[in-house]
């Protein structure tokens, strides 16, 4: 039986953070209640497909997911309890705000079987925290640390961003070294992208928004995993480090380009060869459900061509790359007979490390990374 993982989007936040460009609202909670029985609704739409599959893992993102009841989030998991096969079930994750869970809710998340939760902090440094629109202090995160340290919670991530206004290469150190003292599990360092749409974004082409130049955002980012990795932390992907058997099992399906199905407005899925993304917009979700439809606003085949170029841009994310064999053993072609020319170029100017049945990024291919992705993509 195939392995699966399920991600379930929530999009409810109690206020937008000015970086963000996810499909989430914070001005929209009348829909909560609706949602999550249309949520229900939508998870049973797949019963018969759920026959086929073991599901392997879960992650409820967002949005907020922790903003909303947590009774809520264990109604959702009793019904995937009951329409998914679950025998395989290793990893349920939640991402949560530490300014909107107390012991109550966390207590819930345990019971109902979550195991891994992923905190957004970004920073440790509250006058940063402002100027992103975080709702959090750093305060609120320890406390919140405590509580799951407290009630047994023995998996768990933190988000970071580097890059931020404001923002210096000791305050990235000192906020990791902070992290590697509580011996947090799985730290998620991502570099700060101004996305279309974001309030970032009218304030940067205003001139109303000063950023740390890409050299220095560049310095932040490998001291911060020079020193995480000194401290025994495993780099394994592009912007992923973890303490060992830590690493995310539910985005290593993406880097892997395993099937996955997504619930929930504006969520994607990809699987037999077939991707499609659900309506973002709640009243195209709601009628389509109501006509027992899958909410699906579009699709698209993925033929040999494109699955292998996906397969090769993920797996070039993971630190250790690809290896040819199984490259090979999935397409039944060898990489280097697709690639080579583009291998070839990579390997020249240094962005690729091509040793014996391996292909990796090297140090500078980790930062000009979109270089190789944009010749590959077909």
């Amino acid at each position: 039986m195939k392995e699966l993982a399920l991600y379930i989007h929530i999009p409810f936040c109690k206020s937008k953070c000015y970086y963000c460009d996810f499909n989430s609202f914070s001005n929209k909670n009348d829909f909560i209640s609706d949602y999550i029985d249309y949520l229900i609704r939508e998870i049973r739409l797949y019963s018969n497909k759920a026959k086929d599959y073991s599901l392997k893992t879960i992650f409820i993102g967002g949005g907020t997911p922790s903003f909303i009841k947590g009774e809520y989030i264990y109604i959702l998991l009793e019904e995937i309890y009951k329409v998914f096969n679950i025998n395989t079930l290793e990893e349920i994750s939640i991402e949560l705000n530490p300014k909107t869970v107390d012991d109550e809710k966390l207590k819930l998340y345990k019971e109902i079987g979550i195991n891994r939760v992923s905190v957004g902090v970004q920073s440790l440094k509250d006058h940063t925290l402002k100027k992103i629109g975080r709702i959090h202090k750093s305060k609120d995160f320890f406390a919140t640390y405590e509580l799951l340290m407290k009630i047994g919670f023995s998996n768990i991530n933190v988000d970071l961003i580097s890059g931020l206004p404001g923002q210096t290469k000791e305050d990235i150190l000192s906020t990791l070294e902070i992290m590697n003292d509580l011996e947090v599990d799985h730290i998620s360092f991502y570099s700060l992208i101004i996305e279309e749409g974001t309030k970032f974004y009218n304030w940067y082409n205003n001139g109303k928004l000063i950023l740390p130049d890409e050299e220095e955002e560049r310095d932040m980012y490998h001291e911060g995993i020079k020193y995480l990795k000194s401290k025994g932390y495993n780099h394994y992907e592009i912007s992923n480090l973890a303490k060992e058997g830590y690493e995310c099992m539910h985005n290593l399906f993406y880097w892997k380009l395993k099937p996955y199905i997504g619930i929930g407005t504006g969520s994607h899925s990809n699987i037999e060869g077939l991707r499609y993304w659900n309506f973002t917009d709640f009243n195209k979700y709601f009628n389509s459900i109501s006509r027992n439809e899958l909410p699906i606003e579009g699709n698209e085949v993925i033929d040999k061509t494109m699955e292998m170029a996906e397969y090769t841009i993920l797996g070039l994310r993971l630190i250790d790359g690809i290896y040819m064999k199984d490259f090979f053993r999935r397409f039944n072609i060898s990489i280097k007979e697709v690639y080579g020319d583009i291998l070839n170029k990579h390997f020249k100017n240094g962005l690729l490390n091509i040793e014996g049945d391996n292909i990796r990024l090297t140090e500078k291919g980790l930062d000009l990374s979109n270089l190789i992705f944009v010749d590959l993509i077909p």
